[in-house]
């Protein structure tokens, strides 16, 4: 089983304000790279209410890289792959709206309409509730919530063990 798991934290309730992404790739069932970067969203602007809930504040990305100079390392884990998060609405239109915001083309990756969705696979087997801290609960995974690459991870277990889960 081949995939990629993704996870965003962004800095404001804009789409396009990805602060931080988790990044994890498995092939043939086994996580074969992990990738975490902090991004410098527009302007360095936070609301209060998302450094709440992940804890990264404008201090910790004043001088990280821009999505944009991070994009190479981004296309090259995600062009042409299945991609898996845990709410893909929110991970999917984080990508969209943050590579618009810098004129890159989403289109050039190569992805499917939609991702597979790991809460939606839960969900769908019962789960409630469903949030990524529950099902890891439920399923003793480890996780480290709202950091991005502690997500990304989850996330892939949960994929990986899908078919095995009750």
């Amino acid at each position: 089983m081949n995939f990629t798991a993704i996870d965003f934290e962004t800095a404001t309730a804009q789409r396009h304000s990805a602060c931080a992404v988790g990044i994890v790739t498995v092939e043939n069932s086994e996580i074969v790279d992990q990738y975490s970067t902090l991004i410098r969203p527009p302007d360095n602007e936070y609301s209060f209410w998302n450094i709440e809930v992940h804890g990264i504040r404008p201090k910790d990305t004043v001088t990280a890289p821009t999505f944009a100079e991070l994009y190479p390392e981004i296309h090259k884990r995600l062009a042409g792959r299945i991609v898996v998060a845990h709410n893909e609405s929110f991970d999917r239109s984080v990508l969209k709206h943050t590579m618009s915001h810098y004129g890159l083309d989403y289109g050039a990756l190569g992805l499917t309409d939609q991702w597979e969705c790991t809460m939606r696979i839960y969900r769908t087997k019962g789960f409630r509730p469903c949030k990524l801290s529950d099902c890891c609960q439920r399923l003793h995974i480890e996780l480290n919530h709202h950091e991005a690459l502690s997500d990304a991870l989850a996330c892939a277990r949960l994929y990986l063990l899908r078919n095995n889960s009750h």
